[in-house]
């Protein structure tokens, strides 16, 4: 199963490096990684969506902590959360399929952000499931290129689920 880890750092040179050391050192694969800066100056929040156990995140949760410019980690995988990913597409695209691409973009209310006469490039914002779905709807009017961002995930304050 995959899971989520929620990973809070001073935002230093090479901290990234570190942390990704801890995964490679010990053979685990990153599925993907997002980092971005938070609201508190010199902060950043790393979101890695890693294949793995509970024994395994428990051991690499365990060796981030000991890194001096690791703040906090949390296994979010089941807590309760706002995720989003962002996905480019480029599709093949003639007058004929055109309109039957477009009828796909707006239920998934996705926006056309280039346009040739062979391809259109579509961006969509969601959830991954939202991503994936998509993705697969547009497969059959031949998917030219993929572009997509790395889960990024927040926290529910009330605690509700909407997921599970």
């Amino acid at each position: 199963m995959k899971k989520t880890l929620s990973i809070t750092v001073y935002n230093e040179s090479g901290v990234l490096t570190r942390v990704s050391t801890v995964f490679s050192s010990r053979g685990f694969n990153i599925e993907s990684i997002a980092v971005g800066p938070t609201a508190n100056f010199g902060i950043s929040k790393i979101i890695i969506v890693l294949p793995g156990d509970e024994q395994t995140i428990d051991q690499i949760t365990k060796q981030l902590k000991k890194l001096i410019q690791v703040i906090e980690v949390k296994n979010i995988t089941m807590r309760p959360c706002v995720e989003r990913e962002l996905m480019l597409i480029k599709i093949k695209s003639s007058v004929s399929t055109r309109s039957s691409i477009l009828e796909v973009v707006n239920i998934f209310r996705s926006k056309v952000v280039d346009i040739s006469d062979y391809s259109l490039t579509i961006e969509v914002t969601g959830d991954p499931g939202k991503i994936s779905t998509i993705q697969e709807l547009l497969k059959p009017f031949t998917i030219l290129e993929i572009v997509r961002t790395g889960k990024i995930s927040l926290e529910r304050d009330l605690g509700i689920n909407t997921e599970f």
